[in-house]
């Protein structure tokens, strides 16, 4: 369970986190020194301070990353805009074949406890859909909006 709410606080966080931030908190060493162990090299490096939460937008080998960090400097999980065809080909397939009247307007990976997980965010004319990837074979409903 406190998985699932971890991922959903993720897939919020990754759209609207700056709303959040107060900016007023300063950034703890512990935070600093786990995100410098973890992604050395990493530029542009950009912190967002809340109450429950530390945001790190960084960029590594060309790439945009968001990290999230507790105060206490352990890390959630990491997550990264892909496109379509970085996707593992099951995935990539499930997609194709079943949403194809769809367009996909976002998506990502999040790695959080050794796992990786996708987010794809489909629209048509009618509905909104965000998937949640089941491992590498295939996709769930994670949420649906009519339009």
């Amino acid at each position: 369970m406190k998985n699932k709410i971890l991922i959903g606080v993720f897939v919020l966080l990754t759209s609207i986190s700056s709303a959040f931030a107060n900016g007023k908190e300063e950034v703890s060493d512990r935070v600093i020194k786990s995100f410098e162990k973890e992604f050395a090299g990493a530029q542009n490096v950009q912190w967002t301070t809340t109450k429950d939460f530390v945001k790190v937008t960084f960029t590594l080998n060309e790439q945009v990353v968001y990290a999230f960090y507790e105060p206490n400097g352990n890390l959630l999980g990491v997550t990264r805009n892909i496109v379509s065809s970085q996707l593992p080909i099951n995935l990539f397939t499930d997609l194709k074949k079943n949403y194809n009247t769809h367009w996909i307007t976002d998506l990502f990976e999040m790695a959080s406890n050794h796992e990786n997980v996708y987010y794809v965010t489909l629209e048509n004319s009618d509905q909104k859909l965000v998937l949640k990837s089941n491992g590498t074979t295939g996709w769930e409903v994670y949420s649906k909006e009519k339009k």
